[in-house]
């Protein structure tokens, strides 16, 4: 022991001083377990550093203390009183052999001992009284005065250790609490942290947490529509759900968000956004991954695994409660039955009936930081039927992003451009600046007035005519996929049986126009703009199901550059949809087309009895004038007399009269067919006339048919005595 701590003092290095260490406490730990005493074997190496530390000296003393000493001397008078010290010491003799048994009996007398009040402060120290009274004679010991011991008062902590504010400090204490600490806490809590963190690890994997996090696209662009319109909308919704800070809070929190548009407007974008920006996990459940199959809330119900991956996620996110939005996606793809399950949680009870781990739960949304949204397409190109059940439409705030708020039109024209920055590569740098700047050369596009001075960044001559030039032919193509987009609106919400034309299915979403902007360059003409959308168009007219050769002609009569050939192309078409929606539809039978004539037939008449009843009165019949032009048909005029010929120019000119009379034979005939088919006429007039004259009117007859009566007896009359001369 002295060489090692000389090479350690002498030369700084203490390998030796380690290896006797562990010698010696190898050693305790055999001796104990060869003896079976009760010792804690992690007890060891503190003992072997103290025992090393002893014997570097010259002559070994080892230090005791006052309390163990106090303990020994306390039970040698206690049992010398009672005249039990001899019987003590020869029970110890009996155990000579036996170590363990007499550290344990020793031990137990001064335990007894600090039962006793007066020495209860002592009890720590009792293992060393027990060492000292058995081995005391054995070795060269030495008492120690120094206090070990302080009481720290004036303490206004709670903690298990302070009594009445006071807490005892022992340094042997404190030093077994630190080496507790040391060599078993700290080991044992590194590994919980990583088993914990391992755990939340694969339950990470297994729930998909990083998915949850809101990530709005880079190309992203909080426009004025969104400033203006839509977070004010959203933001007075979301208030009524969550609640607001301050005193203006509700305390009957409910409501739904729902956005509805055609695909392409950035519903999902939007709410991603909103959610980022409140720091709210975005749990997005797909509508067409759940299918009409799904009604029920229950995994166990899923038809497919991923119907029962996203009713999951749905759980999870009742499960959270707080800080979550829930967003279902494209609810036209869902079954109406399935949404009625979130009707309780969209009024003031916030309550709604879910399934985790196999287990049925109600959970209780009130006055917890937790959202509804609901986003669809009620516009389907396939005419699927988009039903939301009343009792949650009712509870809902319903936005259409697809059409125009009122008196926001001209913003919702610019968040065409404004969103489709990103996608031209001489607007994207526009993005990232200041849009004041966009704005200002849309003026200088529209023809307002412009100040470079205005502009927040430095742009150079060129590149101001540059951007000048894209944004003049952005905004053409905007005017034309804006005019697609209120088209396609309106014909979507039209219903089949009230239509005059076939359904317009071409969409101007902000889509449409980001792809169209990837193409525009500021050198275009305008026959290269309208090639752009028209091949553009075309592209997408390719993948309807059904109308491309309509939905591109009504796209041309949109634009106005349909020819002659296209627009009677076009009328043909809207004269057989209407003569077709006539007689029914292609799926309609014989008896539908019949019974759908007949009712066009009956509304035709009760038109034209309108119109009959509306019109004016008819002034009386010109039945003099009427009977006079009929006479002067009856008068036959007399023949016009021959004129003389010649015999000689009867001879020259009989080949070309031959010719003559053969070529004029057919207009003869048809001449002497007309008068007989007028002789058929007036002979029949006659007859008429003859049958009206033979009665007299009846009293009840109006005096117009009395008038048409006379006249007609007179007429007839009068055609008896020209057909008789």
């Amino acid at each position: 022991a002295r060489t090692v701590h000389d090479i350690a003092r002498l030369l700084g290095r203490r390998d030796g001083i380690q290896a006797l260490e562990a010698e010696i406490a190898e050693a305790i730990v055999e001796h104990i377990r060869a003896e079976t005493m009760p010792f804690d074997a992690a007890l060891a190496p503190a003992a072997a550093s103290y025992l090393a530390g002893e014997l570097a000296v010259a002559n070994p003393v080892l230090m005791v203390s006052a309390s163990a000493r106090g303990l020994v001397d306390a039970l040698r008078a206690r049992l010398t009183t009672a005249q039990a010290w001899a019987g003590f010491e020869q029970a110890l003799a009996a155990l000579e052999r036996r170590p363990g048994a007499r550290w344990a009996l020793v031990r137990e007398w001064l335990l007894a001992l600090c039962a006793d009040p007066e020495h209860a402060a002592d009890a720590r120290h009792v293992d060393e009284a027990a060492g000292l009274l058995l081995l005391g004679e054995a070795l060269a010991l030495k008492p120690t005065t120094t206090g070990l011991h302080a009481d720290i008062e004036g303490l206004l902590g709670e903690h298990p250790r302070i009594a009445e504010g006071r807490m005892r400090l022992a340094v042997d204490d404190f030093a077994a609490r630190l080496r507790e600490h040391r060599d078993r806490f700290v080991p044992g809590y590194r590994r919980y942290q990583a088993q914990r963190q391992a755990l939340a690890e694969r339950e990470r994997e297994a729930m998909r947490l990083d998915a949850f996090k809101p990530r709005p696209l880079s190309s992203f662009v909080r426009n004025k529509l969104i400033n203006d319109v839509y977070l004010a909308v959203i933001g007075d919704n979301l208030a009524k759900q969550m609640g607001t800070v301050g005193e203006s809070k509700r305390s009957d929190l409910m409501g739904l968000l729902m956005m509805i548009s055609p695909p392409g407007y950035g519903k999902t974008t939007l709410m991603e956004y909103v959610a980022h920006r409140l720091g709210l996990n975005f749990m997005k459940i797909n509508g067409p991954a759940l299918g009409h199959e799904v009604r029920s809330l229950d995994p166990a119900q899923a038809p497919d695994a991923t119907a029962r991956q996203e009713l999951e996620k749905l759980n999870l996110a009742l499960e959270m409660g707080n800080n979550v939005m829930l967003y279902v996606d494209d609810i036209q793809h869902t079954h109406p039955e399935f949404l009625q399950k979130f009707i309780s949680l969209c009024d003031g009870t916030r309550r709604i009936e879910g399934v985790w781990k196999g287990r049925t739960r109600t959970y209780d949304m009130r006055g917890k930081k937790f959202c509804v949204v609901m986003a669809g397409n009620p516009y389907t190109e396939s005419g699927e039927v988009f039903k939301i059940p009343d009792m949650l439409a009712n509870r809902a705030d319903i936005y259409n992003l697809g059409d125009v708020l009122g008196g926001m039109e001209e913003a919702f024209k610019l968040s065409y451009v404004e969103n489709c920055l990103t996608s031209n590569p001489v607007l994207a740098p526009l993005a990232t600046r200041d849009l004041a700047d966009l704005y200002r050369f849309v003026d200088k596009a529209e023809g307002r007035p412009f100040s470079a001075n205005a502009l927040s960044h430095s742009y150079s001559g060129a590149e101001v005519n540059e951007i000048t030039a894209t944004l003049e032919r952005l905004l053409k193509l905007r005017d034309v996929v804006y005019r697609v987009n209120q088209q396609y609106i309106a014909s979507a919400a039209q219903a089949d049986k009230y239509r005059t034309e076939p359904p317009f299915k071409l969409q101007g979403s902000y889509r449409n126009m980001n792809k169209l902007a990837e193409k525009v360059s500021p050198a275009m003409n305008e026959a290269e703009l309208q090639r752009l959308v028209s091949d553009h168009y075309l592209g997408e007219a390719q993948l309807l199901t059904t109308g491309a050769e309509e939905n591109l002609l009504k796209l041309a009569e949109l634009r106005g550059v349909i020819d002659e050939t296209q627009g009677k192309r076009w009328a043909q078409i809207k004269r057989d949809f209407l003569r077709n929606k006539a007689m029914g539809g292609e799926d309609a039978d014989v008896g539908q087309r019949v019974v759908a004539q007949l009712a066009d037939l009956s509304e035709g008449m009760k038109s034209l009895a309108s119109v009959a009843d509306a019109r004016e009165p008819v002034a009386a019949a010109p039945w003099p004038a009427l009977l006079a032009a009929l006479e002067k048909l009856a008068v036959r005029e007399p023949a016009p007399a021959p004129v003389p010929v010649s015999e000689t120019r009867e001879a020259d000119t009989a080949p070309s009269a031959s010719a003559l009379l053969t070529a004029l034979a057919p207009l003869v005939e048809s001449l002497q067919a007309r008068t007989e088919q007028q002789s058929l006429l007036l002979g029949e007039l006659v007859r008429l006339a003859g049958q009206g004259g033979g009665r007299e009117p009846a009293l009840s007859e109006t005096e117009r048919q009395a008038q048409l009566e006379k006249a007609l007896k007179e007429f007839s009359d009068r055609l008896h005595g020209r057909i008789q001369r």
